[in-house]
């Protein structure tokens, strides 16, 4: 599932994801529970039932019509194909069951630390020169020396206190992206099914927000800053996300929209997006009650 964004982080490092060159990390190393996004149950560390022999999905242009959706939108941000290549060194779980454990625990630290990658390569491109940007290239250049470690190294850092500390600047570097265009803070706001067509959201603090469903038809975002916004069912037809920070592909491929959508450079439209021409208007006035 190759995504587009910044395609290389620190050193030219891949961001993108490369199924062709993993072993199918993804489709094994973590759990599935059957819900609207997976149509089965899976536990950690079994193949899904749909992994072919050559590490390729069997349904992979079928997925949303066979209750796989949950699959189109999950992006290992290059981790796989390290992991397979470099890590372990061409080795896969099937030829060399020994590793399988140990290559499935260090995927769950790779994939956070790239997917940091991600975001502090598109934060270095936000921050003009100075001190911040300073920081955030040190961090950048310390995140890639430390996906370039060893299995053991790997599982043994502590990769939730690494990303704390960069998240600090992270948020920082938002925050001076939108200085001076800054909205309302809903930082990790549940909005799950909210009608947003009438909150300003120009400038919005959504990082963490949890968006599922949410209405966004028509809604002008601004300089909102996206940062691991859950945009899974939210209706984006219409919207202008085209300022947007952080956004990533994954996001949009979780949301719905169509061809009027507007959406950050370098980012695409959705195949599975509408492109009919739905009204986004204004959400009709609720009816006065007439008194009993």
């Amino acid at each position: 599932m190759g995504v587009d964004g910044p395609v290389a982080g620190e050193g030219g490092r891949e961001l993108r994801a490369d199924c062709s060159r993993c072993a199918g990390v993804c489709c094994v190393a973590p759990a599935f529970t059957a819900s609207s996004d997976f149509a089965v149950d899976k536990p950690a560390g079994r193949p899904c039932p749909n992994l072919r022999a050559d590490f390729r999905c069997g349904i992979h242009t079928e997925l949303r019509q066979r209750g796989f959706p949950g699959c189109t939108v999950f992006d290992c941000f290059g981790a796989g194909q390290h992991l397979t290549q470099h890590t372990f060194a061409g080795r896969d779980w099937r030829a060399d069951p020994a590793t399988a454990q140990r290559m499935f625990g260090t995927f769950a630290v790779l994939r956070p630390l790239h997917e940091l990658l991600w975001y502090l390569t598109e934060a270095v491109r936000l921050t003009p020169p100075g001190p911040l940007r300073d920081e955030l290239t040190s961090a950048l250049d310390e995140t890639g020396r430390l996906t370039d470690g060893t299995p053991d190294e790997l599982l043994a850092l502590d990769v939730d206190a690494h990303r704390e500390r960069a998240n600090r600047l992270l948020s920082r570097a938002a925050e001076q992206a939108r200085a001076g265009r800054a909205g309302p803070d809903r930082r990790g706001a549940m909005l799950i099914g909210v009608d947003l067509r009438r909150t300003p959201l120009t400038g919005a603090n959504l990082r963490g927000a949890c968006l599922i469903g949410a209405d966004l038809r028509g809604v002008r975002l601004g300089a909102a800053d996206l940062t691991g916004a859950d945009l899974r069912g939210a209706d984006l037809r219409g919207a202008d996300l085209g300022e947007c920070l952080f956004t990533h592909q994954s996001q949009l491929d979780a949301a719905r929209g169509d061809h009027r959508t507007v959406l950050p450079p370098g980012l695409r439209h959705p195949a599975h997006w509408s492109l009919t021409l739905t009204p986004a208007g204004p959400p009709s006035r609720p009816r006065r009650r007439r008194p009993s």
